[in-house]
């Protein structure tokens, strides 16, 4: 299955429904609901990747002051 927008899909469904000619509905809507799966699973990496970037800041903070707290035996 070559990658084409999801777009592209419902503008053939709308072909199928224009012509009366549901043979290959079924195939499209299939492909439809993977390439939905693949959008969302995209989306929820991204809130992943957003939410680790945060924690490694929040924790960089925490180890700054933690650092300060403790004494420096490099003397």
């Amino acid at each position: 299955m070559p990658n084409r927008p999801i777009c592209a899909v419902f503008e053939a469904m709308r072909d199928c429904s224009k012509t009366k000619n549901f043979s290959y509905l079924d195939g499209l809507i299939e492909e439809a609901q993977q390439l939905a799966y693949r959008m969302e699973a995209a989306l929820w990496d991204q809130k992943d990747h957003e939410s680790l970037k945060d924690d490694i800041k929040r924790l960089k903070k925490k180890k700054k002051k933690l650092e300060k707290k403790v004494p420096n035996d490099e003397s």
